[in-house]
């Protein structure tokens, strides 16, 4: 059986791994990206691509007396990444060390275990979290690609042609994405329902002891970290391979405009 979950998750992403030890029903195990890939482009996305692919590349090189800014983006990447990754990690409950920028929901004074079992807090926390990562890496996309630009013609073509990906896909990232705080709700279900067969018996179930360490909440706050920053790596990858492609430009030359 393991070596059959290896060849099923082998070179795939993180997020995917994660979700396919979290939860093995909701994953595809014969998914293809390439075939799912001409699914999602329609005609007219496949018209700017192919006009992007076939652009000329015939603009002139002129020096320059500065260094291009692949030094800047690439420290860029690494604080944007550290930013998001710390407001993951600091969950401001489990791990308070300082005031958390999205808190993890908790309990209300009071709530009976029904009302506290109701998922659409921990929806609405994974969404907050989904917009402070899309808001961050789409800000450091764009600078990225404005940089390559001012490389050769096959840097600014791929500047092109990440723009075109990134406008053809959005709607489709967007959606996938968002089906993610979905597939959670069944592993905190999972967790809840664990939680209420280890009960004693005689022992009422009270929703002010979740929050204390060791809890099935703390240990599906984990599973939500873990979920949170692999989808974090995921959508750092296009920009991160811009800016890897920017650190192998000439430092010395852009496009004559």
């Amino acid at each position: 059986m393991t070596r059959g979950l290896q060849r099923t998750t082998f070179n795939r992403s993180g997020l995917v791994r994660i979700l396919s030890e979290t939860l093995p029903e909701a994953i595809d195990p014969h998914y293809d990206f390439g075939q799912r890939l001409g699914q999602w482009l329609d005609f007219t996305d496949a018209l700017d691509l192919f006009s992007v692919l076939n652009a000329s590349q015939g603009a002139a090189a002129v020096v320059l007396e500065k260094p291009a800014t692949g030094s800047a983006l690439t420290e860029q990447l690494a604080r944007t990444r550290r930013n998001l990754t710390d407001a993951i990690r600091n969950d401001g409950v489990f791990s308070a060390a300082e005031p958390a920028k999205i808190r993890f929901p908790t309990p209300l004074p009071q709530a009976t275990p029904e009302n506290a079992a109701d998922f659409s807090p921990y929806h609405r926390f994974y969404l907050a979290h989904q917009r402070d990562m899309s808001a961050a890496i789409a800000a450091l996309r764009a600078n990225a690609r404005k940089a390559l630009a001012k490389h050769s013609p096959a840097h600014r073509q791929l500047a092109e042609l990440d723009l075109a990906f990134e406008k053809s896909l959005a709607a489709r990232e967007r959606n996938l994405l968002a089906t993610i705080p979905m597939l959670l709700a069944k592993r905190f279900a999972q967790r809840y329902a664990d939680h209420r067969s280890n009960l004693p018996d005689d022992q009422p179930d009270d929703p002010a002891t979740w929050a204390r360490p060791g809890s099935w909440l703390e240990a599906f706050c984990h599973d939500t970290q873990a979920v949170l920053l692999a989808e974090l790596d995921l959508r750092l990858k296009p920009v991160a391979g811009l800016i890897a492609a920017l650190g192998e430009a000439e430092p010395h030359t852009m496009t004559e405009q």
